[in-house]
């Protein structure tokens, strides 16, 4: 029998491939421009040392800035994405380390810019902007900038603090190279009887198992392996804490999750807001897990048996074609005018569409200003990926929407809102499908889906916010972060949020040992409040019309030209309150009442 092989790079069609000559006609225009960037970075220390001579030399130097940072973003997208179409490429290989190399350059060639503006006597900014108006562009720029000025010490001070960052990798560095080149987990018997080895990229597949056996075991291999470093683990989790609480307080903060909240301009109340909301919704959560222990018709439910599949999926090939189609129907509630971009992307090759020898594994939405956005995808004839084409060409949108409207220097959108247009597509699409479809077996899929997203997304990183929250909050109380008391706060937050229909098993306690995101404090709070906006925007899109499309579309167009929260509050989101992420639990609520009666249960 003949192996079916992937296609080289050289034989996928080209309608089928992203259209990067929009980019740069050939390799050679790419060459003109990285080596114009090169000559051109050194005039950027012309002014060093002279940003308070005037308003006209502040302007001239941001603008050459911006003209560099435009230019190395193109440069390096497309030896990016070069690369991606084929990793194995020795030529865009080279050429991608040369451009992140030119990066490198320009990043130390403007070092001098913030602390200079900082520097200016106070009231020389308003005089600046005061006396040339083509300034006033950047005020919100240097607003930001100076907004924290409290935080940044004097020049002295911070050349100590750039010189320790370094160090203050370290803990990181060694969760990384432990995690991921050192580690080695057991192997276990197969569905088939056959040996697989536990790996970090196949444990949720092996959690997915229809065998139960497979499921425990895969699960008890790996909390055995972590089990084993538990001590080790827990020094690097403490040191990380550390750095960080001591970054925070050399800068004047009341407290780590202030300072990481500062850099968005976040008030630590929307972090908190987000864990008392949730909690009000936990017995809900637990009317899930009760659902899916009837479902799979186990006595018990275990925490190996949360992520298998509780209703079989229907198996049906998407053509990409057909997918597109969905995804277009699925967003018509956003208007014409999304839709014609949507069909825009789709027919001038936006996409690059299938999997090839070498490709970046994954999806993604990439681009640069002043082109159409791109969006790399490995389709495969499914369901799940109908949904990814949906949530890559909401970042796609959402870039397209920022850079048409806004500047270079606000065209790029913070992380704290990066999540809300791709799941707020998905969000659309799937009230389409559950309103088309009459197959209750594709519906019940479908709820599933969506269930999953919920648990998975807004309970589950909320619970890995509060266990970083109170983790900190015991190192600034002077508390000794040891192996024993990190699992004992994570097993009792396991507790709290799954309820008593499940066993706890004693090997989650070790669960927060193999989290990458605890390494970056306070990040992964963020993809529950954008799962939340977005869920709550595509409700109001739904019942409010085009009135709701227009706000959500301001907020598409913002870009960064204001704060995050100012920006969801265009759109009619106030995530400074609790009802936000009250209004996506409800939708929860709603789909899980659906379920149970789909599934012919009263209502637990």
């Amino acid at each position: 029998m003949a192996v079916k092989r992937l296609k080289k790079r050289s034989e996928v069609k080209r309608e089928d491939t992203w259209a990067i000559e929009d980019l740069y006609q050939d390799d050679a225009a790419w060459e003109a421009d990285f080596e114009k960037l090169k000559e051109k970075i050194p005039k950027l220390l012309e002014y060093r040392g002279r940003l308070g001579e005037g308003a006209d030399v502040l302007l001239s130097m941001q603008r050459l800035f911006d003209e560099l940072n435009m230019l190395a973003e193109k440069v390096y997208v497309y030896a990016g994405q070069k690369l991606h179409e084929d990793t194995d490429c020795g030529r865009y290989q080279n050429l991608s380390n040369r451009a992140q190399g030119l990066l490198v350059q320009l990043s130390e060639a403007g070092a001098y810019i913030e602390p200079e503006i900082l520097g200016l006597p106070e009231g020389t900014m308003e005089k600046f902007l005061e006396e040339n108006q083509e300034l006033l562009v950047y005020r919100q720029y240097f607003e930001n900038m100076i907004r924290q000025k409290e935080h940044v010490l004097d020049g002295e001070r911070e050349a100590l603090l750039a010189a320790a960052g370094e160090i203050s990798e370290g803990p990181k560095d060694i969760f990384t190279m432990f995690n991921n080149a050192d580690l080695r987990f057991p192997v276990i018997e197969g569905e088939d009887g056959e040996p697989v080895e536990v790996t970090h990229g196949r444990f949720i597949m092996l959690l997915q198992s229809k065998e139960r056996k497979v499921r425990k075991a895969a699960f008890e291999a790996l909390y055995e392996t972590y089990g084993a470093y538990r001590n080790t683990l827990a020094a690097a989790y403490r040191a990380n804490v550390k750095q960080e609480a001591f970054f925070a307080k050399v800068r004047g903060y009341g407290s780590d999750l202030e300072a990481a909240l500062s850099k968005s301009n976040i008030p630590v109340a929307v972090y908190e807001n987000l864990i008392e909301a949730v909690h009000e919704y936990l017995p809900q959560l637990h009317r899930y897990v009760e659902l899916r222990r009837r479902l799979l018709g186990v006595e018990e439910l275990h925490m190996y048996d949360l992520y298998v599949p509780i209703v079989q999926k229907v198996e049906e090939k998407i053509p990409f074609a057909q997918a597109k189609e969905m995804v277009l129907e699925g967003l018509k509630p956003m208007g014409e005018e999304y839709g014609k971009l949507l069909q825009e992307g789709f027919s001038s090759r936006w996409i690059d569409v299938y999997e090839n020898q070498g490709k970046r594994s994954g999806a993604y939405s990439w681009g640069a200003y002043g082109t159409h956005p791109y969006v790399l995808l490995n389709y495969q004839e499914n369901l799940n990926n109908v949904f990814t084409l949906a949530h890559e060409m909401g970042h796609a949108l959402h870039s397209w929407y920022s850079d048409a409207t806004q500047p270079y220097i606000y065209a790029g959108y913070k992380i704290f809102v990066a999540e809300v247009a791709s799941t707020c597509n998905e969000a659309l699409l799937i009230h389409h499908l559950m309103e088309h479809t009459k197959d209750a077996k594709q519906k019940a899929y479908l709820i599933n889906y969506f269930l999953e997203q919920f648990r998975t997304t807004l309970f589950r990183q909320t619970m890995f916010a509060e266990f970083e929250k109170i983790t900190h909050q015991m190192q600034e109380q002077k508390e000794t972060l040891t192996a024993d008391k990190l699992c004992e706060v994570y097993y009792h937050l396991n507790r709290e949020y799954f309820g008593d229909k499940i066993c706890i098993d004693q090997q989650i306690e070790l669960e927060w040992a193999r989290i990458p995101h605890f390494y970056t404090p306070f990040y992964v709070y963020q993809y529950a409040t954008g799962f939340s906006a977005a869920i709550a925007l595509s409700k109001k899109i739904l019942e409010e019309g085009e009135a709701a499309v227009e706000d959500y579309k301001r907020f598409l167009r913002g870009g960064s030209s204001k704060y995050p929260l100012e920006l969801l509050k265009v759109a009619g989101v106030d995530m400074e309150q609790k009802k936000p992420v009250e209004d996506a639990l409800r939708v929860f609520v709603q789909y899980l009442d659906e379920m149970e009666k789909l599934m012919g249960y009263d209502k637990i």
